[in-house]
């Protein structure tokens, strides 16, 4: 075979494929999202973004669970091998600020009971509702944007499925409008409408996932903070049985 020839073979090769060359390349991601509709373009920004805030919120509360776990931890050991607040008080709390917090309400508490320290089961209830509003406010702190998983993961897929819907809609007026039954003229559409599913499942599943595992994660958090407390009320027993509570200028001075 002559040059000429082979040159005008690959030539009619490549006139052969380009059609379809310029088919598949319609139906890269990036050239369904501009060629889509503006509703179907929406959904997609949308689930985008709720992939994005996803994955921003668990390497977030990924982050900031373990740290309070680790604090958490490291403060019970402290609080544990301590034979009174006065110890306990002496102990380097700057990176566990609900341990320290702890520490403080009831050190707090038995300053402002100086005249009825007498009534030591009132003041140990008294204790226990301040670390439980202590428990509670940090759980909510730790809480914020979990919610925000639970709401994408449930509501992602169907938000998707609207585009998908949509877009097949939008796709078979084309098709009516075009007066031709070809796979090209209706494929795009629909690869279109299905990339809609598609973000939104990639947007519904990881933060599924992600609520579910700060859902138990949370649950031992809450038991070690519980831990916590009841190490500190645990302190505040000791001194009341062998009466130390009267004589407590460590706790005048950590007030």
């Amino acid at each position: 075979m002559t040059q000429p020839s082979v040159f005008r073979g690959t030539a009619v090769l490549l006139a052969l494929l380009a059609p379809h060359q310029a088919f598949a390349a319609s139906l890269s991601p990036i050239a369904m999202f501009t060629a889509a509709d503006g509703v179907v373009q929406g959904v997609m920004a949308l689930m985008l973004l709720g992939s994005v805030a996803t994955w921003a919120i668990l390497i977030l509360k990924l982050r900031e669970l373990a740290r309070a776990m680790r604090s958490h931890g490291q403060a019970l050991r402290k609080f544990e091998t301590a034979r009174n607040l006065a110890e306990a008080a002496q102990a380097d709390l700057a990176l566990a600020p609900m341990a320290a917090a702890a520490l403080h309400s009831a050190h707090h508490e038995i300053a402002l009971s100086e005249n009825g320290l007498h009534d030591l089961d009132g003041l140990k209830e008294r204790i226990a509702m301040r670390l439980q509003r202590l428990e509670l406010a940090a759980a909510r702190q730790m809480s914020r944007g979990i919610g925000i998983l639970a709401t994408i993961g449930s509501v992602g897929p169907f938000v998707g499925l609207f585009g998908t819907v949509w877009g097949i809609m939008h796709s078979f007026v084309g098709l009516a409008d075009a007066k031709s039954a070809s796979l090209q003229a209706v494929a795009p559409g629909i690869a279109e409408a299905l990339l809609a599913t598609a973000l939104g499942l990639v947007a519904a599943i990881p933060a599924t996932a992600a609520y579910n595992y700060f859902s138990r994660a949370l649950g031992g958090w809450k038991l070690l903070t519980g831990d916590l407390s009841c190490t500190v009320l645990q302190l505040v027993s000791r001194e009341a049985s062998l009466g130390l509570l009267n004589h407590r200028p460590h706790l005048r001075a950590a007030v």
